[in-house]
């Protein structure tokens, strides 16, 4: 018996709001829908085909030209409203985060494989030929950091949740994607998860 997809759907699409000299320029905001080329999201901070390498690559120089891994951020509402059940927040909004995702339906989101595709849009439920919009690569999941927890506490107003987002969010963070095959995404596209290929 073949496996049956698991779908889920997106429920929020955001783009970054800021630019490079903001003091929390990953933060969000919620539009009606995106456009992916292979660089990520159009006209957002993140796109692009490279990114410099920083603290999340100890081994190397700061500044060296890397292939872009992390092109989309998103996130799952389930996981979002344990992180603000721990923190004793009413709600975590995703663009504190900078999330571009909010995709619900999926179980144990932040732990869907690196190498597995989420394809977006279309009727198709993972059986056949996908008929949908858009295609992203899983590269990793989002681990938390001081940064974020920065964002959110600012938003809140308040400034103890600098460090205890980093414990409260982890393994709940979300996944970082990139771009394989490009189109639009929407709020209420299917999104169905297309394990990694093994082989042997």
């Amino acid at each position: 018996m073949k496996n049956t997809p698991v779908i889920g759907r997106v429920a929020s699409v955001l783009v970054a709001a800021g630019d490079a000299s903001s003091r929390h320029p990953f933060v969000t905001l919620a539009v009606t829908a995106l456009m992916l080329d292979h660089a990520g999201i159009v006209g957002d901070l993140h796109s692009g085909a490279v990114r410099r390498s920083g603290p999340r690559e100890a081994w190397l120089p700061r500044g060296l030209l890397l292939r872009n891994d992390r092109q989309l951020s998103a996130l799952c509402p389930d996981e979002l409203a344990v992180i603000a059940t721990a923190l004793d927040l009413p709600a975590l909004p995703p663009g504190w985060l900078g999330g571009n995702l909010l995709i619900e339906g999926l179980p144990a989101f932040s732990h869907i494989a690196p190498g597995s595709r989420l394809a977006i849009g279309g009727s198709w439920v993972g059986r056949g030929r996908f008929d949908g919009s858009a295609v992203l690569r899983v590269e990793a999941y989002n681990p938390p950091c001081r940064r974020a927890g920065a964002a959110v506490a600012a938003a809140s107003g308040r400034p103890e949740l600098l460090f205890r987002f980093v414990k409260a969010a982890a393994g709940l963070r979300g996944l970082v994607l990139s771009v394989d095959l490009a189109g639009p995404i929407a709020v209420g596209d299917a999104v169905v998860v297309i394990p990694p290929v093994t082989t042997g």
